[in-house]
């Protein structure tokens, strides 16, 4: 019988506080969430690969403390002008978006902010020392924030990630399986996560089980390719 293409599904990942997977390389971070608002410095910046946790944390956040959530890349001037001045604001993605004049005004908009008191978090993949800027007090900024680390990928923190993923598609899985993908794959969030999106595909089309039988296919297929 051939194989049947599934139908695509909204994936909603679990991002409560208790969802959320600390480990030593992430509860610097997760402790300065937790702490809010007694924090000792009103901007932080929050750091790491695709999937490491940085939206997951804001999520957090902005259910704590009703925070406003922008990308950067829908940053302006004028819609800086219209965030409420007594909310919290959130801007993920800072170093996705090449340095520009708009752009790093903006930024540094936001930031001025800080001054008056406005709790303010950005992320990024890139520690912010390394985010691009054009604007040289921008730069400054960048350099001094309170930064934290969310990713160190030993092997306690990826079988958790990748036990959550799976949990996340409500996919039940041996040990087996977990412990081949995190031997076999990049030790990185993202590639975890792509592979298991291909493999609950795949699962899905062929009418069977995520097992190990499959994750060995999957892998000699990119071996071989």
């Amino acid at each position: 019988m051939p194989s049947q293409l599934p139908l695509p599904l909204v994936l909603r990942p679990a991002q409560a506080r208790g969802d959320f997977i600390v480990a030593p390389a992430n509860q610097a971070a997760v402790a300065f969430i937790d702490a809010w608002p007694e924090w000792p410095a009103n901007v932080a910046a929050l750091h790491g690969p695709s999937g490491s946790g940085k939206s997951h944390l804001i999520a957090v956040w902005q259910e704590r403390s009703r925070a406003q959530c922008l990308k950067c890349a829908e940053l302006c001037e004028d819609e800086i002008a219209g965030l409420d001045p007594d909310r919290p604001v959130a801007v993920e993605d800072v170093d996705m978006v090449p340095a520009s004049p708009e752009r790093d005004e903006a930024l540094f908009a936001l930031l001025e902010r800080a001054q008056l008191g406005a709790h303010i978090v950005l992320t990024g993949r890139q520690p912010p020392q390394a985010w691009p800027f054009n604007l040289p007090d921008l730069g400054s900024r960048f350099a001094s924030l309170l930064a934290f680390p969310l990713w160190e990928p030993d092997d306690a923190l990826l079988e958790a990630l990748t036990r959550k993923l799976f949990t996340d598609r409500q996919l039940d899985v041996s040990d087996s399986v977990v412990m081949r993908m995190i031997r076999s794959l990049e030790r990185s969030p993202a590639a975890i996560r792509d592979f298991i999106a291909e493999a609950d595909a795949r699962a899905l089309a062929e009418k069977r089980a995520v097992s190990l039988g499959l994750i060995r296919e999957l892998l000699a297929r990119r071996e071989a390719s």
